[in-house]
């Protein structure tokens, strides 16, 4: 599924505000700034950056996202041609009309609607509505269903899993040969399922019911690959496969792609709402996060699970330290640390208890330069945002190593 078909997943904290536990916004203020909702507790996302790609909704999942305390960074992959405006589907349309297909196969809800209404625009709504009506129409999951019966049609069947790969299994089950099959695209052609249909003896009509093309401003999309690429992301959405694709091939137009489908491969998690929009990066080799219901509130779900789970946990100092995308928990207490900060934090953190030298520092700092008088600034700026200088150690002419409790398992924190 895509992001055409998602739901809103809103649950009980709806009302809580866009800012609510996100660093430097209200939350951060006052005796409350690391409990929004009053629960006692900071919330999953909190301290965590997560980069939206989505064009439709993208307002909806940022929403759900900065409710959880996350920072969120928009930057849509795509636009969408309006349906009205689609010489495409016009054309498709009308051959259609002109020669009926034995089998239509809908993909998505919304994209199912926006084709009757624009056929109503038209003049030809009362023809297409007519024509559906004689022909098997194959529904790819309950939003499509749901469409085509406010229609006034019925489908023939719809497949259990919502999965595309159910409805070319039933397809070429019941024999295609000779056959003709009108498939509603979902932004972008499905290689796969048409070519299968036609090895099978089947004539495949594509109908474009909208389409994707690049964002008219890719500013957006340039600072989430920059931010991707230098570790200012901790997750990156995906809720259609055409973003995706758009996506990386924007990175490789600015020669970036190895270095992005790096990231996604080792930190950064690419977390789709489904497995259709996970198939451009899977092609890639990157590994994808997905939710057991392919939708956005399941999605958002997931990654409250999964990013907090992925943070690094210290004892230090006889404190209890976490260590997450942008800020710190220091025995529960959220601390919004500077990004200089951070890396050195995270240099330090990759051998806790060891001397790591100023050296080794000034190059984890982004753009530092040379003077090693940025290091002792950058990790003054780091202990007072920790709220306790005694998590750090200066080892005098070494440099310095994280207060790794003496009662630890050195061995178990030594070889991150």
């Amino acid at each position: 599924m895509d992001e055409a078909q998602r739901d809103t997943g809103t649950g009980p904290d709806a009302d809580a505000g866009a800012d609510a536990g996100r660093p430097g916004g209200a939350a951060d203020a006052g005796a409350g700034r690391n409990d929004p909702y009053g629960t006692g507790e900071v919330p999953p996302l909190a301290g965590f950056t997560v980069g939206v790609t989505a064009a439709r909704r993208a307002q909806e999942l940022g929403a759900l996202l900065e409710r959880r305390g996350a920072q969120v960074v928009y930057a849509p992959a795509l636009r969408i041609v309006p349906l009205s405006d689609d010489s495409e589907l016009l054309s498709a349309t009308r051959g259609l009309l002109a020669r009926l297909p034995d089998v239509v196969v809908a993909t998505t809800g919304i994209g199912f609607r926006g084709w009757i209404e624009a056929a109503e625009g038209w003049g030809l709504g009362e023809e297409l509505l007519d024509r559906l009506a004689r022909v098997e129409l194959l529904a790819r999951g309950p939003k499509v269903r749901g469409a085509i019966r406010a229609a006034g049609l019925t489908e023939k069947w719809s497949p259990a899993s919502e999965s595309m790969a159910e409805v070319l299994d039933r397809l070429l089950a019941d024999g295609v040969r000779g056959q003709r099959i009108a498939v509603q695209l979902h932004g972008e052609p499905l290689p796969g399922f048409v070519e299968a249909l036609r090895a099978a003896g089947a004539e495949v009509v594509g109908v474009p019911v909208y389409r994707w093309l690049p964002p008219a401003d890719l500013g957006p999309v340039d600072r989430l690959l920059d931010a991707l690429t230098g570790h200012g992301l901790d997750a990156v959405t995906f809720t259609s496969a055409p973003a995706a694709s758009s996506l990386l091939r924007r990175a490789a137009g600015r020669g970036m792609r190895d270095a992005v489908v790096a990231a996604l491969g080792r930190e950064v998690p690419a977390a789709c709402v489904g497995p259709v929009t996970a198939l451009p990066l899977q092609a890639y080799g990157i590994p994808t996060l997905q939710p057991e219901r392919f939708r956005i509130g399941p999605l958002v779900q997931l990654l409250c699970r999964e990013l907090p789970g992925r943070a690094r946990r210290l004892p230090v100092a006889g404190r209890r330290l976490e260590i997450r995308g942008r800020a710190v928990l220091v025995d529960g207490a959220l601390r919004p640390v500077p990004l200089a900060g951070m890396a050195l934090l995270r240099a330090l953190a990759r051998r806790p208890g060891w001397v790591v030298s100023r050296a080794d520092l000034l190059r984890a700092l982004p753009g530092a330069g040379r003077d090693e008088h940025a290091v002792e600034t950058a990790m003054a700026r780091l202990r007072t945002a920790m709220g306790d200088p005694k998590l750090i150690h200066t080892v005098v002419k070494r440099g310095y190593r994280l207060a790794l409790d003496p009662r630890a398992d050195t061995d178990r924190y030594g070889g991150a």
